[in-house]
């Protein structure tokens, strides 16, 4: 486990830490910063589009330059959300999957396909987030 407590305009060095393919679960309780990290690394990859979270569509993809990233929000509907619109088979291309409120559920799905994730847990302090990065 790694631990970085950064303040929003030090978010580039928690994006040093992360891989630029594979899956991130996000996880973090309801204003933790989910979303804003998702804006702020689409930012870093430099990718110009106007980024919101996927709440009601649970899914959206961004492809610049041969690089693709998708984006999910399973707050609503959790794994059986992705099961039920056929998103799963997603996981397996080569791309950076971002899934905020990704849980245990889905870890362990992900899992039975031998497909890996890394998981941030951010919490808040007063003026800052603590992101702990997970393996």
């Amino acid at each position: 486990m790694k631990e970085l407590i950064l303040k929003k305009n030090e978010l580039h060095k928690l994006f040093k830490e992360l891989p630029k393919e594979g899956i991130i679960l996000l996880q973090g309780e309801l204003g933790s910063g989910k979303t804003t990290l998702v804006k702020e690394l689409m930012r870093f990859l430099h990718f110009n589009e106007n980024v919101s979270s996927p709440t009601f569509s649970i899914m959206q993809s961004y492809e610049k330059e041969k690089r693709l990233v998708y984006h999910y929000d399973i707050y609503q509907q959790g794994l059986e959300g992705i099961l039920k619109n056929g998103l799963f088979e997603n996981f397996f291309e080569e791309a950076l999957h971002l899934v905020e409120w990704g849980d245990e559920n889905l870890k362990q799905a992900l899992a039975q396909f031998h497909l890996q994730c890394l998981i941030v847990k951010i919490s808040i302090l007063e003026n800052e987030r603590k992101y702990e990065i997970y393996e």
